[in-house]
């Protein structure tokens, strides 16, 4: 059995739930809709958290990938 490369398991969590970990501290929770190869991600009814509480709805939301840290699928 060949090893899961990143990409595949991004691809596994499309349209699932993710939580995005920020290198600024932020953590955005949202459901996966796109990616690319440099980790560039879309998600859509994203929400950003501080401290497991909703801090604010951004919705349908682009994040850089040379801005994430971790991404959790939920």
């Amino acid at each position: 059995m060949e090893a899961m490369r990143p990409l595949d398991a991004l691809n596994l969590a499309r349209n699932k739930k993710v939580m995005i970990d920020l290198k600024n501290g932020k953590q955005i929770l949202g459901t996966l809709k796109a990616f690319d190869i440099h980790i560039n991600i879309v998600l859509d009814d994203a929400e950003e958290r501080e401290a497991g509480e909703v801090k604010r709805k951004l919705g349908k939301v682009f994040i850089r990938g040379d801005t994430i840290i971790l991404i959790s699928p939920q």
